[in-house]
């Protein structure tokens, strides 16, 4: 089966919904391929946490916009994807990190996010629960938040389908040519060409670039997570501990505390395998922070991948192919960049230019800075 589209992108994780639902608002008629389900890769397995506490004017502007769409799925998509502005507390237990907040602050608030430095009195009045030993600081934005990934994803398939879009699910692609066009061959065996290709595939993305000849510096990393049981409120925001023996967790809307930590050494690659000794190590990290938490059981835990790239910001530019572009190495922020990153990667792809300034985020930058809130 030969089908023709006008774009055709890989991956129906949230970087390649959202770019794939912004083309089609525009007329364009896409083809959205993945290897297995929505969000079957890094979107399903993330934690659904949204902050604008970054530390460049780039990321603290896109993240801004995407707290507006967010807020504005609920009314674009008939239903609730469960967007709340729950806030981040960002804690610091060393000076240099909070020197590090105080600096952040000050881009942050030039760049209109609602954002303050707390003592540890004020931190404890924002989780009443929270354990303050050691705790020199905090910084507090009450408008971050959280929505729920798969409710989302749903709501991009459904406009893009309305617009004619299609979906090629649990049929990987085999093969990628270019010729005039570009010609992707599944697995099930229907050929798809296309003027334009976006490679969104997340940890499989490096494997997709290899397959055209492109060896792009994206590296996965396995990451675990777990969830508990529905218990009374008694978390607000996103805890955020950046201590080497830390964790970051947040009480979803339904009652549910999920979170994780960043594992030292790292754990290269695109497994999914889970272990004991994260629950353990997990739980004792988070009743540390709000010891009322060593009453809830949890339900399961799971294991995901981030992207990463040699600075920890995104890769999001065409590629040294003419029409071929990619978004990928979110370094664990994919969900929360998705709507205001992929807006205006759509109109670049549609008109061969930014509508703003994403030269932190091109292929070829030097990779030297490092973003200091990862």
């Amino acid at each position: 089966m030969n089908k023709t589209y006008d774009y055709a992108v890989i991956g129906a994780g949230i970087i390649g919904m959202s770019t794939a639902y912004y083309l089609s608002e525009e007329g364009i008629k896409v083809a959205v391929i993945d290897k297995a389900h929505m969000g079957s890769g890094s979107t399903g397995r993330c934690i659904a946490g949204i902050r604008q506490q970054f530390s460049t004017p780039t990321s603290i502007g896109m993240m801004k916009e995407s707290i507006s769409l967010f807020s504005r799925m609920e009314d674009e998509f008939g239903f609730s994807v469960e967007f709340a502005q729950s806030g981040y507390l960002l804690l610091a237990h060393s000076e240099e990190l909070l020197n590090t907040f105080k600096s952040n602050i000050e881009i942050q608030k030039k760049e209109g996010v609602n954002v303050s430095l707390l003592s540890p009195d004020e931190a404890r009045s924002v989780v009443p629960k929270l354990n303050t030993e050691g705790l020199l600081g905090a910084a507090y934005c009450p408008d971050d938040g959280q929505a729920y990934p798969f409710m989302i994803l749903k709501g991009y398939r459904d406009k893009i389908e309305e617009k004619k879009g299609d979906f090629y699910l649990y049929n990987p692609v085999v093969d990628i040519q270019k010729n005039q066009n570009f010609l992707l061959a599944l697995e099930d065996g229907t050929s798809i060409e296309a003027n334009k290709v976006l490679l969104s595939a997340g940890p499989w993305t490096k494997d997709l670039c290899q397959k055209i000849g492109l060896d792009l510096p994206f590296y996965p990393e396995r990451h675990e997570a777990v969830i508990t049981e529905r218990i009374p409120k008694i978390i607000g925001p996103m805890l955020v501990d950046y201590r080497k023996d830390g964790c970051y967790f947040q009480q979803l809307l339904n009652g549910h505390v999920i979170g994780c930590y960043t594992p030292d050494p790292n754990v290269p690659g695109t497994r999914t395998d889970s272990s004991l000794g994260f629950i353990i190590e997990m739980a004792k990290r988070m009743v540390r922070l709000v010891p009322e938490l060593e009453k809830a059981a949890i339900l399961r835990h799971w294991a995901g991948s981030y992207t990463m790239t040699p600075d920890g910001n995104p890769i999001a530019d065409q590629t040294p192919i003419d029409n071929l572009y990619v978004a990928s190495g979110m370094s664990g922020h994919g969900f929360m960049f998705g709507p205001g990153l992929c807006r205006h990667l759509a109109h670049y792809m549609i008109h061969d230019e930014w509508d703003t300034d994403f030269s932190e985020f091109s292929l070829s930058r030097s990779f030297e800075s490092k973003e200091s809130l990862k």
